[in-house]
């Protein structure tokens, strides 16, 4: 499955960014606590690649309480001096912030009756956007539909989920099938 003969995206540089490409990346996600894990790991790969955030994900899952986002929410002072003195992640209080501010909007939406998959799928209407690019100059840092996520989210409470930042987000939770048309994944996420 994640062997180097295979056709497929030009970015998976290392053995740890194929697997991912492989079996993760744009394969559709609607669990309400991994979606909360991946807004946030994107939120921190801003100004980063996706490589160093992949290579500390175990770190984030650690010292996030396995982005339990209730616990998370209720994280205190004490809570964020610690995550910040952690060599196992990012360590950016604005990111670390973000995550917990993301967590308490998490629970907002909860105990108002609403699933953040459900928020989250709203901006493709519930269906996936399937691509047929050919090249990767040809991929966009954001679209209209990652527009009106930030928008959206920002709304709910949300940070650190600009367009660019959603973008990627609909890309590796499989909203949008932007596996370029050569690589064998793109045919195997039709569906």
């Amino acid at each position: 499955m994640t062997g180097h003969a295979l056709p497929r995206c030009p970015w998976p540089g290392d053995d740890l960014m194929r697997a991912y490409h492989d079996i993760e990346w744009g394969v559709p996600e609607r669990d309400d606590r991994a979606l909360y894990e991946k807004i946030c790991l994107d939120g921190f790969q801003a100004g980063l690649s996706w490589a160093i955030i992949l290579r500390k994900r175990e770190g984030f899952r650690r010292v996030f309480d396995g982005f339990d986002p209730v616990r998370v929410a209720a994280w205190d002072e004490t809570r964020v001096a610690a995550a910040l003195a952690d060599p196992g992640i990012v360590r950016n209080r604005a990111k670390v912030a973000a995550t917990v501010e993301n967590a308490r909007a998490w629970v907002r939406l909860a105990e108002a009756g609403t699933r953040f998959s459900d928020l989250v799928w709203s901006f493709t209407d519930g269906r996936r956007i399937v691509n047929a690019r050919k090249a990767i100059g040809e991929l966009p840092a954001e679209t209209p539909e990652s527009r009106a996520m930030a928008k959206g989210l920002a709304a709910a409470g949300f940070r650190f989920c600009g367009p660019t930042i959603c973008y990627a987000f609909m890309q590796a939770i499989g909203m949008v099938n932007d596996h370029l048309v050569g690589c064998y994944r793109w045919g195997d996420l039709q569906g």
